[in-house]
């Protein structure tokens, strides 16, 4: 079977499949919301205030959705032996991988791209004057970047489910990761945490930055940690039992 039946096929199992589509909706509500109070908080507009971040600082919010998105998309093949059913239709192993990651990983860029508009029209919506230092190209720098970090981190907890078998062990592993660890090892270890998946990618959410890393470069390190991850997802499947 080609490629083009085999996305199309497992497309259909993102699309009709409710809480994957749930999640993906889960990821603009979460993240607009969450940038939304963000903006309503009067604290802002210190020497630290970063009004661009401020817009997006629902990401750190709407990832999780994102990733659950990404391990529920995978995790569903390894239940009740369905895995079994789609390698037999499809028994080139590498080719059935690319097209569930294509199929996890397209969806996810368009709504992080809408997830992008929103979070900066409500942003500047509710910041007011304290959002008229951010510039055109700023704006849609974040919004395009926006749309690729919460793709990669969608793809990312696709890898991992695809290497460890099980969605509740990826999402076990990855949630206090992004909510809690990296923020204390950020804060512990100074530059060297520039280079986390998370933080590396969030870069280009910020007007302004002070780290290792600029936007686009930042956002590589993320493509890396993902494609490293994927790559070993791709050889658990190629290589152990369905």
């Amino acid at each position: 079977m080609s490629f083009p039946p085999v996305l199309h096929s497992e497309w259909l199992k993102v699309r009709t499949l409710r809480s994957l589509v749930v999640g993906l909706g889960a990821v603009v509500l979460v993240t607009a919301a969450f940038s939304a109070l963000a903006a309503l908080d009067d604290g802002g507009g210190g020497a630290d205030f970063d009004p661009l971040f401020t817009a997006f600082f629902g990401v750190n919010f709407g990832q999780i959705a994102a990733i659950t998105f990404g391990a529920q998309a995978m995790s569903s093949e390894f239940q009740g032996g369905a895995l079994r059913v789609s390698l037999t239709a499809v028994p080139r192993r590498g080719r059935w991988f690319a097209a569930k990651t294509t199929a996890v990983g397209a969806p996810a860029l368009a709504v992080g791209l809408l997830t992008g508009c929103l979070s900066l029209a409500v942003g500047k919506a509710l910041l007011g004057d304290r959002a008229s230092g951010v510039s055109w190209a700023e704006g849609l720098r974040a919004v395009v970047g926006c749309g690729i970090y919460l793709a990669l981190m969608a793809l990312f907890a696709a890898g991992l489910t695809a290497l460890l078998r099980s969605g509740v062990t990826t999402l076990s592993i990855l949630i206090p990761f992004l909510l809690l660890v990296s923020f204390v090892v950020g804060d512990m270890s100074g530059n060297v945490a520039d280079l986390l998946p998370d933080r590396a990618g969030q870069v280009v959410l910020h007007e302004t930055w002070d780290g290792l890393l600029g936007p686009w470069a930042g956002l590589a390190v993320t493509a890396l940690w993902t494609s490293a991850v994927l790559l070993a997802g791709s050889w658990s499947v190629r290589r152990r039992d369905a």
